[in-house]
């Protein structure tokens, strides 16, 4: 795998605000495992500074390309959407990908005050969704914990002038001064993007929305929240219908949580939901109206050997896709990626280790609040190869056909602009090469939780904190 990097965008950062959350960072059943008494083990992994902690507003919290790959979306945690735009390709380099350049930056969500619950809403931007292009203006939503936002991004180059009853600064002129008519005409101006918001969709959840998905009737959409999922009309703002609700009638109860939703990309009465305890549940909406029952059950009976403190906690799953085909979800846990076939529910077709050498390193993870890290996953446009991130920067790439997988690196220190990136590997104590880097030294403060991957193309975006870094396959080459 040899990609280039592309450019990098470091935003400037604003103001931030804290939040609140059901589970602020142990969800479901790793909440439960955290009251426990933990074991006893050296903590021999870095620590974060306090600096390393603070939560900047302009560390990025999603990426995502629109359904051409023309576009790519990062949200952070100051509420900022920033839109890039890839630019047309150079008659002088025909074989030169466009760049992408920053097109539009404008401020989703502000900070809010929840004066009945007396909680702060952050306004970290949780996802951002494309909806495919109807005319020639491109529309997302955003959403925050709490409230989404359907925006819609025009261009205008051309401005009226001459008109009769009103004057260069649009105010109305006194009829009386008004003699003669004039038909008024377009003049070129600057090429200005305008983003407005359209529709707010709020209240629809008590919870922290974790995730949102547009349904393949470009009319619908979904949002997810720890407890319960709701459909929504994107004309509609104010009221949406609630299909999941696993909320127990007694929260001491409660075992599990949501933590991520998918529409199938081709039938829009199929979707998906992941849980905290590993499982995955395909919901058919022609069934009923409220989907409690799930139509078919994905889950992966333990291994009695391998069972641990932390078995619970790294089997929540953090991640779920479909792929393109619609035949397969892909998910993310806390070491592995796996694939899932529709058609068998026992377990999954493909598993690939992640980073298995942190298994030993699980108390110290647990330690320093790093093992409830969620991590995001991607298909390529062909469903050939998979992307997940990991520490220290990592990104990990499998290729499904030759069963190859790639370690790579996103960073300022190790990558210039058209360098090839090179593989990196992960050493586990013994002999180690020239180039590689002990999983003592890993920096765990440094992750790769949000990556994308364009539609079409091999051109990946990789979110390291601040740092958006946009890689390309390289021209001409054999790999993917």
């Amino acid at each position: 795998m040899e990609l280039h990097r592309r450019c990098e965008s470091n935003p400037k950062p604003s103001g931030e605000t804290g939040g609140s959350s059901l589970f602020p960072k142990r969800p479901g059943i790793a909440r439960a495992a955290a009251m426990q008494a933990s074991p006893q083990c050296p903590t021999n992994l870095p620590q974060p500074s306090s600096e390393e902690v603070t939560s900047g507003a302009d560390i990025i919290s999603t990426v995502e390309f629109n359904h051409t790959g023309e576009l790519l979306a990062t949200g952070d945690k100051g509420g900022r959407v920033v839109i890039f735009q890839r630019e047309p390709e150079s008659k002088n380099e025909p074989y030169n990908q466009g760049e992408y350049n920053v097109y539009s930056t404008f401020q989703s969500h502000e900070p809010e005050f929840d004066y009945l619950k007396s909680l702060e809403i952050e306004e970290k931007i949780n996802k951002i969704k494309w909806l495919p292009q109807q005319n020639a203006a491109h529309s997302l939503l955003s959403t925050n914990d709490k409230t989404i936002k359907l925006w819609k991004i025009t261009e205008r180059d051309k401005r009226p002038e001459g008109y009769n009853l009103k004057d260069e600064e649009g105010k109305l002129k006194d009829l009386s001064t008004v003699t003669s008519l004039q038909v008024p005409v377009l003049k070129p101006m600057d090429l200005m993007v305008e983003v407005t918001p359209r529709r707010i969709f709020a209240n629809g959840h008590t919870y922290h929305v974790n995730s949102i998905s547009v349904n393949s009737d470009c009319e619908t959409y979904m949002s997810a929240d720890d407890l319960r999922i709701n459909l929504w009309h994107l004309a509609i703002t104010d009221r949406s219908f609630n299909i999941v609700d696993i909320k127990p009638a007694n929260m001491e109860d409660l075992t599990e949580v949501i933590t991520a939703s998918e529409f199938h990309p081709h039938h829009c009465n199929l979707f998906v939901y992941s849980s905290s305890k590993g499982s995955l549940r395909l919901c058919d909406m022609r069934a009923s109206a409220l989907c409690d029952k799930h139509s078919k059950l994905y889950e992966e009976p333990e291994d009695p050997s391998n069972r641990s403190f932390f078995s619970e906690i790294i089997s929540s799953v953090s991640d779920v896709k479909f792929s393109h085909s619609g035949r397969y979800m892909l998910t993310r846990d806390y070491l592995t990626v796996k694939v899932w076939d529709l058609n068998m529910e026992t377990k999954p077709v493909e598993t690939y280790q992640v980073h298995d050498y942190l298994r030993s390193k699980l108390c110290s993870l647990y330690e320093n609040d790093c093992i409830f890290d969620k991590f995001e996953c991607a298909w390529n446009g062909s469903d050939s190869v998979i992307m997940t991130g990991a520490y220290n920067n990592f990104f990990r790439m499998f290729d499904r056909n030759t069963k190859r997988d790639v370690t790579l690196e996103a960073s300022r220190e190790s990558s210039k602009p058209r360098a090839v990136l090179k593989p990196r590997r992960v050493c586990v104590g013994g002999k180690r090469r020239k180039d590689d880097i002990s999983v003592d030294s890993l920096d765990f403060t440094k992750k790769i939780l949000h990556t994308a991957w364009h539609p079409t193309e091999n051109i990946i975006a990789i979110a390291a904190t601040n740092n958006l870094y946009i890689f390309q396959d390289k021209v001409n080459s054999e790999m993917h």
